[in-house]
């Protein structure tokens, strides 16, 4: 027995030694320096800019509600009088009704060209939050060194410092020997199928393939992260799909004084209660993986052995990351019931329950493997589920690169000391069309963002300082010389 006792305590000690070795080990890679770059930069330029831009209420309401064509058509003039440089040396097109192409031709066509792009359409305002902005949403007021509004993160921002980017190149004398395109969608939020999917088809009739596009997606996350003392800017590589199911209950209907002892609407709740009681199989793997080995040797000591160990601790770290939304997001498919529907009147039994579930597709899921786990998870009820509107999660994209390497340079240029990391973009964005034609596609926005600035995306108070716009500026004119030069 002594013998026993004796070799498994060695074993132990063994494998503690290992744990060990390996947290000690899990360093961050030796990068060669990078000297910043200081541009002089219009700061308060861009802000009144980026402001004028907020006040067009470019608002995409949602599907069978009309959009007032007025404000789109008078941002597309706008932009004609605010970036003339731009209008006069790039070729501009409209593609479905008010989604904006432009072509900055390259002086080799034996280069593959790249894509720039942003959106401009904003979602609305939540009725009821008006007075709790604390400057009106669409007046574009500039104080104390930050533009509020609607758009100024979603993401109007990204468009006009691309633009300043652009004009302060033109200035310059700067010619790109490859082809570089900038495409501003008029239909992101509701999901691009008129003006991103116009954008593609156009170019893919012109027989372009792009080497990579830029696009929206993360930022430079600054204290969001426990244990990290520096900023992380998440490059993203992959985008999660979309699916969205109805499940429709059915009952007798009638008077609501006389009720069975089973209605539609409560075989709806149970269905409801089920579904999100069994969340689809997620883990540590992919995209997550990479991400969490580029952020791991960055971490305090017990988290640092945990991301080392995963091959030991692998089961208790992602219990530990499914603790919180975002984290959890990112290791799996996620359920979200959204929208329900029964009765016209409080007082009449319903016939007819739904419920809208979203469904944020992992890149290991595909639609028909949701759609059968939910069949499954609500077997014995008298629910039929329905199939909506569905996209499938993107192909990740390469992190060695000349594109993943261009945006990582231009960031550690512009953005101070930063941890660069590839990451997976849990909503939805245009790239999903554009990824169509170009061999990687990464989503990234130039903003410096803080727990304080989540709030404001589709919700109250968005808003941007005028250092991150200097920033933002700084970043796609460097991008641009690396990639086009």
């Amino acid at each position: 027995m002594k013998r026993i006792f004796a070799l498994l305590a060695a074993a132990l000690a063994a494998l503690a030694v290992v744990v060990v070795a390996r947290a000690c080990t899990f360093a961050p890679p030796q990068l060669e320096p990078v000297a910043p770059v200081e541009l002089d930069v219009d700061g308060e330029g861009a802000a009144r800019r980026l402001a004028e831009a907020i006040r067009f209420r470019t608002i995409s309401h949602q599907p069978g509600t009309p959009s007032d064509p007025a404000p789109f058509e008078g941002f597309i003039r706008w932009l004609v009088d605010t970036y003339p440089e731009v209008h006069l040396a790039l070729l501009r097109e409209r593609i479905a009704d008010h989604t904006l192409l432009f072509t900055w031709p390259g002086s080799d066509r034996a280069l593959a060209p790249i894509l720039l792009t942003a959106h401009y359409d904003v979602v609305p305002v939540i009725p009821g939050t008006e007075d709790a902005w604390q400057h009106p949403p669409f007046a574009g007021d500039v104080v104390d060194g930050v533009v509020w509004g609607r758009g100024a993160l979603d993401d109007k921002s990204a468009l006009t410092t691309q633009l300043d980017a652009a004009t302060h190149l033109l200035r310059a004398g700067f010619r790109p020997r490859r082809t570089i395109f900038f495409s501003f969608g008029h239909d992101e939020e509701l999901g691009g199928r008129v003006g991103a999917a116009g954008v593609v088809e156009h170019l893919k009739a012109q027989g372009v393939r792009l080497a990579w596009s830029l696009d929206e997606g993360s930022f430079v996350i600054d204290g969001m992260l426990p244990g990290l003392e520096l900023p992380v800017a998440s490059v993203n590589v992959a985008e999660k799909g979309y699916l969205t199911l109805e499940l429709v209950a059915r009952g007798e209907g009638g008077h609501s004084s006389m009720p069975p002892a089973r209605t539609a609407v409560g075989v709806l709740a149970e269905g409801i209660v089920r579904l999100q009681g069994a969340p689809l199989p997620g883990g540590v793997d992919g995209v997550t993986a990479e991400l969490l080995d580029a952020l791991g040797p960055h971490l305090h000591w017990t988290a640092r052995l945990a991301f080392a160990n995963r091959w030991l601790l692998g089961s208790l770290l992602d219990k530990a990351l499914a603790g919180t939304a975002t984290s959890n997001a990112m290791m799996r498919t996620t359920t979200a019931p959204t929208m329900l529907s029964g009765s016209i009147k409080e007082n009449v039994l319903p016939i007819e329950a739904v419920a809208t579930v979203n469904f944020r597709l992992h890149p290991r899921d595909r639609a028909e493997d949701v759609i059968a786990h939910v069949e499954r998870v609500v077997a014995g009820l008298d629910i039929e589920v329905r199939a909506g509107t569905s996209s499938p999660p993107s192909p990740v994209s390469s992190t060695d690169s000349e594109g993943w390497h261009a945006i990582v340079r231009a960031i550690r240029e512009t953005q101070g000391e930063v941890i660069v990391v590839p990451g997976l973009t849990i909503a939805g964005t245009d790239t999903k069309h554009y990824s169509q034609i170009s061999d990687d596609s990464y989503r990234f926005n130039p903003m410096r963002v803080g727990p304080e600035d989540l709030t404001g995306f589709h919700g109250t108070n968005e808003r941007v300082s005028i250092d991150n716009l200097a920033r933002a500026t700084r970043f796609y004119v460097q991008l641009i010389k690396h990639a086009a030069e």
